[in-house]
């Protein structure tokens, strides 16, 4: 058993914190937010996330998790500090290092010789050695270990990774690191720093061109009459290219994707390196949003001024309550620059937003809706009442932007259905 400081109780922090505790470590993490650390406490995840309530009780019960108010006092002996704080994205696109600096400061003058500081928030590239010029200690190392969790699969991620990546120039600190993970079966990658960031960032930015260029494959698919589902599931069967995110949208978001790929498109132009290519990676994906606003006003009657729309669906993706940088809310933000009213219903999102209107459930959304969209992919909405919905709605229009529906079900109960690449 090792101690362990977790700084930071966000989404990777938590995710960190209940799993090194389900390994047997004996891990104090640390949360300012109040509301927040008093659900902690008392093993309720304030994050929606399968199976995290669970590990997060484990860990209290046994003793070997516990939330504190302070940061210095988590890393008070502890071997080993990770660093889950947020790292938001400035205008210019670069990682805000504010809250890892602040966070480093805090914590470096109440750590014990030979201890490890572990960078697990996502950093640019050289934030290793920004972290140890603010920590100032040359008897403490830092090591970089970035996280490739999916939100909605997080703990699994975390128990079952797909690799495990550990960043240093001091080969020791690195291998002290791996071993916190011994009992984990996945693939281990020991690296530089550098590299080790350049991982992180790579690894999103690649995901994030497979979904343009499987929203773009769409479009043309619209254009010389063929089935995008069709043609996914020809290319997804080569293993050189896997099924893997070739799934068409309305675009990609949430709190990673956005913010790694401009992140990364900074670090190249700080070394002098035009990574064009993302900058038509992003292109595409603007251009999705305002495809699906088009297929929705063709569906609204040629006009969104004065029009209802349906949205089901707002966080970024099913199976989580995320709305950062949501697909689905810029779409709608785009709906009501056109001049649209907005009903809104998604299964974890309660409080009104900006301009729309939230719902208690999928038929009240639809109530004199002139058109539906469907923007998250939520498994429920497969299994509606569609007759419900043809008399809530005004109109006979479906926008499906996560081809998600029975579209021959829904063309024979008479209504219009337009999906992505179909």
């Amino acid at each position: 058993m090792s101690k362990v400081a977790v700084i930071g109780c966000g989404y990777v922090g938590l995710a960190t914190a209940a799993t090194l505790s389900h390994l047997g470590h004996h891990v104090v993490a640390a949360e300012v937010n109040p509301d927040r650390l008093v659900l902690l406490r008392e093993g309720r995840s304030p994050i929606l996330e399968d199976g995290l309530e669970d590990l997060l009780r484990e860990g209290l019960a046994k003793g070997t998790l516990e939330f504190v108010d302070d940061a210095a006092i988590a890393a008070e002996g502890a071997e080993f500090a990770f660093l889950c704080v947020q790292t938001p994205m400035s205008d210019d696109g670069r990682a805000d290092l504010t809250w890892v600096e602040a966070a480093v400061r805090e914590i470096g003058p109440v750590l014990e010789r030979g201890a490890i500081v572990v960078t697990k928030s996502t950093v640019p590239v050289g934030s290793s050695r920004v972290v140890g010029r603010v920590l100032h200690r040359e008897d403490v190392s830092v090591v970089s270990n970035p996280e490739f969790l999916q939100e909605g699969a997080a703990v699994h991620d975390s128990l079952h990774p797909s690799r495990i990546v550990i960043g240093s120039d001091d080969q020791a600190a690195a291998i002290r690191v791996a071993g916190l993970f011994e009992e984990i079966q996945a693939p281990l990658v020991i690296t530089d720093p550098a590299s080790a960031e350049t991982i992180k960032y790579a690894s999103n930015s690649f995901l994030a061109m497979k979904v343009s260029f499987v929203n773009a494959v769409a479009a043309l698919s619209e254009a010389v009459g063929a089935d995008v589902a069709d043609v996914v599931v020809g290319m997804g069967y080569d293993h050189r290219i896997g099924a893997e995110f070739l799934k068409p949208g309305p675009g990609w978001g949430g709190s990673c994707f956005p913010k790694d790929v401009r992140a990364m498109r900074a670090i190249a132009d700080d070394a002098g390196y035009d990574f064009h290519l993302l900058d038509a990676v992003i292109a595409v994906n603007d251009e999705q949003f305002d495809r699906v606003v088009d297929k929705i006003e063709q569906g609204a009657g040629g006009t969104l001024d004065g029009a209802t729309v349906a949205v089901w669906g707002l966080t970024f993706k099913a199976r989580t309550a995320d709305v950062r940088e949501s697909p689905s809310i810029e779409i709608v933000r785009r709906l009501v620059a056109k001049g649209a009213t907005i009903r809104a219903y998604d299964p974890t999102v309660i409080a009104p937003l900006d301009g729309i209107t939230v719902v208690g459930d999928a038929y009240e959304a639809c109530a004199g809706a002139d058109v539906l969209a469907v923007l998250t992919e939520w498994d429920e909405f497969r299994w509606l009442d569609f007759d419900r919905v043809a008399e809530a709605m005004a109109g006979r229009s479906v926008v499906d932007g996560r081809n998600l529906l029975e579209s021959a079900a829904l063309r024979r109960l008479g209504f219009e259905y337009q999906g992505i690449g179909r």
